[in-house]
């Protein structure tokens, strides 16, 4: 096999190619909007898990019944599960390559999520520079939105995070 590797791989020997995760620092311009697919449809396991793990056990997010009794009539999926997952499905384009996050913030909930809602996902970036204390990696800045099946916007946040500028290199050292 001798043609370029399609694109998102890499070749890495003949006959042999490997999927890239992460988009490099170049790629991450600002300006650049990511629409992230498959869209994530929330289970019920999904829900219950999170509220666990998290120690959430509002009844808003575990008894069926109570919910009935509320304005939303159901369950709402615990807004830190909502955030994950969202968060979730950005990695393999936006931040695959991370280094260290540095900050999310401006974290707006903005419509309520139930069982059975799909999430849909895209990331804009807002900012890319050099990192001033670590100069091999740089630092980048973006906002990401989700809206729901019937396109209801349900959260939006930024996140800032370190990736290394030589996105070859890093995935060299680290057989990806």
């Amino acid at each position: 096999m001798t043609s370029d590797p399609p694109h998102g791989y890499r070749r890495i020997g003949t006959d042999r190619i490997r999927e890239n995760v992460g988009l490099s620092y170049p790629e991450l311009a600002p300006g650049l909007v990511i629409e992230h697919r498959p869209g994530r449809t929330v289970t019920e396991l999904d829900s219950l898990l999170g509220a666990a793990l998290s120690g959430n056990v509002a009844p808003i997010h575990t008894d069926a019944h109570y919910s009935s009794q509320t304005r939303w009539g159901r369950l709402l999926v615990c807004s830190g599960v909502t955030l994950n997952l969202v968060a979730g499905m950005t990695v393999r384009s936006v931040s695959g390559l991370t280094i260290a996050n540095l900050a999310v913030d401006q974290v707006h909930f903005t419509a309520p999520v139930h069982i059975g809602d799909t999430l849909y996902a895209e990331t804009q970036i807002l900012a890319r520079r050099a990192s001033e204390s670590r100069p091999d990696t740089g630092v980048i800045t973006c906002r990401t939105t989700a809206r729901n099946q019937v396109d209801t916007s349900v959260l939006a946040f930024n996140r800032t995070f370190l990736v290394p500028l030589d996105a070859d290199a890093a995935r060299d050292a680290t057989h990806y």
